[in-house]
């Protein structure tokens, strides 16, 4: 199987279980396979990713979720430890945040974000975002492999 043919591999960083099972569904409903790991903060983010216990049988995702508040270690610090580390900097981050906030928006892009979406309010919006997500990134973009 060549890494086109795989499952594409997300990497979820989220304390909101609902958040994360609603993400899953709408990802169950693309025509692509996903394989969707989730974290519940920041340090097992960090943990994960650099395939630390416990998380030493991981692979690296194609891409990132990111939630900005998030306990043990915030999204901002995780996305300035993902970007700074020569290992993980080229997997696309993703934040994914209720906050609307010109301040948060501005810093992430400032730690490299590549981009910035806001939670939708109900699940068509959300659905049809995760449809946006697989479309740009996932058909349009090509995306390094890990």
């Amino acid at each position: 199987m060549t890494h086109l043919e795989q499952a594409h591999r997300i990497l979820m960083i989220e304390d909101n279980s609902a958040h994360v099972r609603l993400i899953q569904e709408g990802f169950k409903k693309m025509t692509e396979p996903y394989q969707i790991q989730s974290v519940g903060n920041g340090v097992d983010a960090i943990a994960y990713l650099r395939s630390e216990p416990p998380f030493t049988e991981r692979t690296l995702p194609d891409l990132v979720l990111l939630d900005l508040n998030l306990p043990r270690k915030n999204g901002r610090e995780v996305l300035a430890e993902i970007k700074a580390d020569p290992n993980l900097k080229h997997i696309p981050v993703l934040i994914l945040s209720t906050s609307q906030r010109l301040e948060d928006i501005q810093e992430t892009y400032n730690l490299h974000a590549n981009c910035y979406l806001h939670k939708p309010n109900n699940l068509k919006q959300l659905f049809h975002l995760v449809e946006q997500i697989e479309t740009f990134w996932f058909r349009t973009v090509s995306l390094p492999i890990a």
